[in-house]
């Protein structure tokens, strides 16, 4: 499968990387950006066959098998309207959108056209994303009850995060992560919502705590943020026990306690080469079978978890452009 990239920055650098051995038949096979010399160069670093300077002649390739938009939140939208309308299957960065508004639209667009699309939260397709649910789902935690996840990198200052016309702040950069985890192992039948928020000069959110009560009576404790640095750490805890994450966006490492004592641990995949094939495997995958969404992370999932951020920036008086 030949994927095309939109985008040269950092993540798609990261792709490219991910699919240099070609796993599974799966390659970088073009990019494109809005200057072809940084195509070009991108292209020469990474080992890539084409090199565009718009993303108009990539999507009219009719050798890109795959679309990948790794370009900012802010034109996710745009970027795979315009694949979508060429026909081309889509694997759009996380954040799907900038907002619940431009979700809903893209995915009417693509049912519209019949073109396979989803959402690129590496997470929900990792085999280590897998293992934890098939522990907390084996009885050995006893019942699971309360969830914590945190996830921050000392970030602030980066472009991407700190200009709201680029859909900036913590929340669909690194939030996102905390609610997709929760929603992964706890579901979605969210009772309440109880938040607090650290906001920038530009109006964006740096930091926030998100606390979710369930109607079964679980809860949440969700951290993100772009302030610091800290240990990426999950842990689900039961009546029996408790499973410890490292790394709630990548797990690396998962460890098992019983009554405080460590009965088992399980390590990333040996030949896992950074996370990033496994999207790309999983959209291969669907391809394949002619489905037009991912049933490890269905539309409506992804609709969802755009609303929940919506009604969680309202709260904040946290808006963009697109708004």
């Amino acid at each position: 499968m030949r994927l095309g990239i939109i985008g040269a920055g950092g993540i798609a650098r990261k792709m490219a990387y991910a699919l240099a051995s070609k796993p599974q038949g799966c390659e970088c096979y073009a990019v494109a950006s809005r200057s072809l010399d940084k195509a070009v160069a991108f292209a020469k670093e990474n080992g890539i066959a084409k090199a565009y300077g718009s993303y108009e002649e990539l999507v009219s390739d009719p050798a890109v098998d795959l679309v990948y938009v790794a370009t900012p939140h802010s034109h996710h939208f745009a970027h795979a309207s315009l694949a979508i309308a060429h026909g081309k299957p889509c694997l759009v960065e996380k954040a799907f959108a900038a907002n619940a508004r431009e979700a809903e639209q893209l995915l009417a667009l693509a049912k519209e056209r019949g073109v396979f699309v989803t959402e690129a939260i590496w997470t929900r397709y990792m085999p280590m994303s897998h293992k934890i649910k098939e522990v907390m789902e084996s009885g050995v935690i006893g019942e699971p009850r309360v969830l914590t996840a945190t996830l921050c990198y000392s970030i602030e200052h980066k472009e991407r995060i700190i200009r709201p016309e680029l859909c900036g702040g913590a929340l669909l950069d690194l939030g996102v992560y905390a609610l997709n985890f929760a929603r992964m192992y706890f579901g979605n039948d969210v009772l309440r919502t109880v938040s607090n928020v650290h906001l920038s000069d530009t109006g964006v959110d740096l930091h926030e705590c998100i606390s979710l009560s369930y109607r079964d009576g679980k809860m949440a404790n969700l951290q993100a943020g772009a302030l610091c640095q800290n240990d990426r750490q999950g842990i689900i805890s039961g009546t029996k026990g408790y499973i410890r994450i490292d790394n709630i966006n990548c797990p690396e490492l998962i460890e098992v306690y019983q009554d405080n004592c460590k009965i088992a641990t399980y390590e990333k995949p040996a030949e896992m080469i950074n996370g990033y094939e496994y999207e790309v495997f999983e959209c291969q995958r669907c391809l394949t079978a002619g489905l037009m969404e991912s049933p490890l992370m269905p539309h409506a999932e992804t609709l969802s978890v755009m609303r929940q951020m919506d009604q969680l920036r309202k709260e904040w008086g946290v808006t963009f452009p697109m708004d």
